[in-house]
């Protein structure tokens, strides 16, 4: 998420609260809970991962990789996709030295036939998807002069159209077996829209609609969907950002919370609650004053994200 935050306290994104499946990671979440369950769509309980098959995209570099390598180390078969090959079979190569299983199909995700032709070459070589991360996206900032349509393309393409399209290309299957889990890396930048970051905002709060539209939905079908939203996490993404990025997450500790979100099937997972909870304090500040806090970074914008 390269976006600063203009509150007296610098940084942040929001939430959606608590509930059956929702919420923050809070210091509640470090205490033992019971199952969830009950729930006829697919979000019930603890499960596990092992002997499963995942497929995560944006796995070459940050959260992806990191989340790669904590669900092999879980015991699932992981399959990788990303546009560098290089860097995807060096992952590979890492977790099968651990001792895990993985399989790499390269693709941009912001191109629908390749995407689906690799999730589903590595649903043929490892099996049916049990769980899919849809993780790839990129970041710029939102300029006015000039007006960086170009960018807010990319951006939509890859952030929430490559959602989309990988969960095409294993909807279908998930149906048919009448289980799976539906999860995509979104961001607390979901939640509002921050001047200067219009275009990336947008791209993931249009991810939250369409996951939690999706969710009910499919409900009665056995398939789970889980919305992530992370705060900062220290990525090649937001190496870009010159502002200190507060609560910011190394991308393995992000990896960890995340598979423990995903094993209990969480609808929406919000993260860090400290960031979580700035963001909800900046849904109520007047825009004069967002204007004023952001003023700094819309008069120096950071470059485009690597990948851009």
């Amino acid at each position: 998420m390269p976006v600063p935050v203009p509150v007296p306290v610098p940084g942040l994104e929001s939430g959606t609260g608590t509930g059956t499946g929702t919420g923050t990671d809070g210091p509640p979440d470090d205490l033992p809970r019971p199952a969830e369950g009950g729930d006829p769509d697919g979000s019930r309980g603890d499960m596990g991962f092992a002997g499963q098959v995942a497929v995560v995209t944006g796995a070459s570099s940050g959260i992806g990789w990191a989340l790669a390598k904590a669900l092999a180390a879980e015991g699932a078969r992981v399959g990788l996709v990303a546009r560098r090959r290089e860097a995807l079979e060096k992952l590979a190569a890492e977790i099968g030295q651990a001792g895990g299983t993985a399989a790499v199909a390269p693709a941009d995700v912001g191109e629908r036939q390749p995407t689906v032709a690799a999730i589903h070459d590595l649903a043929a070589r490892l099996g049916p998807v049990d769980l899919l991360v849809a993780n790839a996206g990129v970041g710029a900032p939102t300029l006015l002069e000039p007006f960086n349509v170009p960018d807010m393309e990319k951006m939509i393409r890859v952030n929430t159209l490559g959602v989309i399209y990988a969960i095409e290309a294993v909807l279908p299957e998930m149906l048919r077996r009448g289980r799976g889990h539906l999860a995509a890396v979104s961001s607390l930048a979901a939640y509002k829209g921050l001047p200067g970051e219009a275009a990336y905002c947008a791209s993931k709060s249009a991810v939250n609609a369409f996951l939690e539209g999706l969710r009910i939905q499919l409900r009665g079908r056995g398939i789970a969907v889980t919305t992530i939203c992370p705060g900062f996490v220290r990525t090649p993404m937001t190496s870009v950002n010159e502002f200190s990025m507060p609560f910011v997450l190394e991308a393995d500790e992000a990896a960890r919370r995340i598979v423990k979100a995903l094993r209990r099937r969480k609808k929406v997972f919000d993260f860090p609650w400290q960031t979580t909870l700035l963001m909800k304090m900046t849904r109520w500040l007047p825009d004069w004053l967002m204007a004023r806090g952001m003023k700094g970074y819309n008069e120096n914008p950071p470059p485009p994200a690597p990948g851009m």
